[in-house]
């Protein structure tokens, strides 16, 4: 299984190509290049610690313990997490994105048809609407961690889909950054095909395939 790369979550992440904002229409750079390293280097210039790749240790805890930022403890932690959940699903029903539950965790499946246009990282302008009723839950419940999961489905070359993955992860957490979410909680990671959820051999397969997830877990002490 091809390695998975994982950009800093503050994804001031580095390239020089520009691409015009989606909320102002103005000239902005994009910062989509790939690679552990680059990640690294942006994360010491913002104050970010950034796993190197997706085995190496996650170090927001640490991030968020040095900006004084709480964790939750003991029992507090379902409620708070239930809460989260519900006011979730109130936002985006009929969004397209599906809201489940895993223990403690929450996923925001967002999937590709509804997110991009085909072949594209660029945010789809309707979609901005849905990603600012996320942003707005995110915050007001902000002792949890983001990691934000970009996955394709096999058609095409593994490499194109391991780029095409992380620049759609990357698109999803640069657009909850402008909407005030701490970065020190994002994790964004783009796994390529490697972790199909359906039958890549159909058509409705590939579809769902391509997807962003975010899993939303509680910061705990």
């Amino acid at each position: 299984m091809k390695k998975a790369i994982i950009l800093a979550s503050a994804l001031a992440l580095a390239s020089c190509q520009t691409t015009n904002d989606p909320l102002t229409g103005q000239p902005q750079r994009n910062n989509t290049a790939g690679g552990a390293a680059v990640g690294a280097a942006v994360g010491a210039l913002t104050g970010l610690l950034v796993a190197k790749d997706k085995g190496g240790k996650d170090q927001r805890k640490a991030a968020l313990v040095g900006a004084g930022i709480g964790a939750l403890v003991g029992g507090g932690i379902g409620n708070y997490m239930d809460r989260q959940e519900q006011e979730l699903r109130q936002e985006l029903l009929n969004s397209g994105v599906s809201v489940s539950r895993s223990g403690k965790q929450i996923i925001l499946n967002m999937p590709g048809n509804v997110t991009f246009a085909s072949d594209s990282a660029d945010i789809n302008g309707n979609f901005y609407g849905v990603l600012d009723s996320v942003a707005i839950v995110l915050n007001k419940y902000p002792q949890t961690l983001l990691d934000i999961d970009g996955h394709t489905d096999n058609t095409g070359s593994a490499e194109y889909n391991q780029q095409l993955s992380e620049r759609r992860a990357i698109s999803v957490g640069q657009y909850l950054r402008s909407r005030n979410v701490d970065p020190r909680r994002l994790l964004v990671v783009g796994f390529g095909e490697t972790r199909p959820i359906a039958d890549n051999s159909t058509e409705f397969g590939r579809q769902q395939n391509r997807r962003v997830e975010i899993r939303i877990t509680p910061y705990e002490g």
